[in-house]
């Protein structure tokens, strides 16, 4: 991209855009968004699909869409590409949370068909130095054939939308008596430390300053 003479930034936490000095300048002014594969980050030892860390997929999708809002024109188009089988962001958390934020869903379309869909993927973690996803192995039980481009335009009705609602993480209680993942592997006082470690890490993901 650089190479095309394009800005690219690095480490952009798409859900705190508000607080970004770099998207200043930004404000009502981008015309097209993409994102490929969105995934709220994995937490050691737990699939995306458990109910311990999954809520982390949906509120990605709902405080995405919403700082949009503050940054797209009327009109933009936002493209988000997924797997229709994936587990951690579910095709209804995108076009849920795009609905709720008035980005009107206008169609799905398969990956494979689509123009940008030769790029190079990646894991998005430190196997990335070493190898990439279809290098002799599927991604996740993931195939491309099964990657569909959910396409919305922002379509504002000018009205003032409520706070943006987003999903609590598990308490500690609940946590406790999981009983299965790193926490079913655990008994005791070590049981308790990773509960604390959780809880703590989660409730910083849910606080903060997010546009909306």
């Amino acid at each position: 991209l650089e190479e095309f003479f394009a800005e690219v930034y690095h480490s952009v936490d798409c859900t705190r855009i508000a607080v970004d000095t770099r998207f200043k300048g930004c404000v009502g002014a981008l015309g097209a968004v993409y994102w490929n594969f969105p995934h709220a980050g994995a937490v050691g030892g737990f699939f995306d699909g458990h109910p311990v860390v999954n809520w982390r997929h949906e509120n990605l999708m709902r405080l995405f869409f919403r700082a949009l809002r503050s940054y797209a024109l009327p009109g933009c188009v936002v493209k988000v590409a997924s797997n229709s089988g994936a587990v951690g962001v579910r095709f209804s958390y995108i076009i849920n949370s795009a609905i709720e934020n008035e980005f009107i869903h206008e169609e799905t379309i398969p990956f494979l068909q689509w123009q940008l869909h030769r790029y190079g993927r990646s894991y998005g973690d430190r196997r990335d130095t070493y190898k990439r996803p279809g290098e002799g192995e599927q991604y996740n039980s993931q195939r491309a054939e099964s990657d569909m481009v959910y396409v919305f335009a922002y379509s504002p009705s000018g009205k003032v939308l409520p706070r943006q609602v987003i999903k609590a993480p598990p308490t500690r209680k609940v946590m406790l008596n999981v009983a299965d993942g790193p926490l079913g592997e655990r008994q005791g006082e070590a049981k308790k430390q990773l509960v604390t470690e959780l809880w703590k890490r989660f409730m910083m993901e849910c606080s903060g300053i997010h546009v909306g």
